[in-house]
């Protein structure tokens, strides 16, 4: 899968495969993966640790977005799905926002939209999944917005800084989507 941009009014969506991860990692320089990246060290060894770890199974993958600004050409943020298993059509959603002048401004609202659109009809998917904080209040509304449901709440199952925290799970199957 070549890579490829999707245009909002805002952003453009860059697509990143685990594919793609490979190659930066094998030809580029730390630096050139930083600047196109947009992340910061943390970042830069997160996504080194996947090239160099491994990102897929026979049927789980990543797909990915950055999410970069128009105005500034800069990457924002990425969005997109994670656990993504090819023989159940389903994949968790996921959406990051680096920069806190960028965030309550609609923008993850415009690229999850599209990200949506591309997971149900180009991936394939039926059901998209998010587990999300259940303090989340941002995340809460992106969610509700595109009609997502509360599914449950499971126990102690994501780790935040060496604690393990409950996650409210919502999903979005294709039909409801298509509503």
């Amino acid at each position: 899968m070549d890579q490829f941009e999707i245009h909002t009014e805002r952003l453009i969506l860059k697509s990143i495969t685990p594919a793609i991860i490979h190659e930066f990692f094998e030809t580029k320089s730390k630096e050139e993966i930083i600047n196109y990246f947009g992340f910061d060290e943390i970042g830069f060894d997160h996504y080194k640790n996947m090239h160099e770890k491994g990102m897929e199974t026979h049927r789980l993958s990543l797909f990915l977005f950055l999410l970069i600004d128009k105005q500034t050409n800069l990457s924002i943020g990425e969005c997109g799905f994670h656990t993504w298993n090819r023989s159940h059509n389903r994949a968790e959603v996921f959406y990051n926002m680096r920069n806190e002048a960028f965030k309550q401004k609609g923008l993850m609202k415009e690229a999850l939209k599209e990200v949506l659109d591309y997971g149900f009809i180009e991936l394939k998917l039926h059901r998209i999944e998010a587990l999300i904080d259940a303090n989340n209040t941002p995340s809460l509304k992106l969610l509700q917005h595109y009609g997502f449901t509360k599914e449950g709440t499971m126990r102690e199952d994501y780790v935040v800084n060496g604690k393990n925290e409950d996650s409210d799970c919502y999903s979005l199957l294709k039909w409801e989507w298509e509503k």
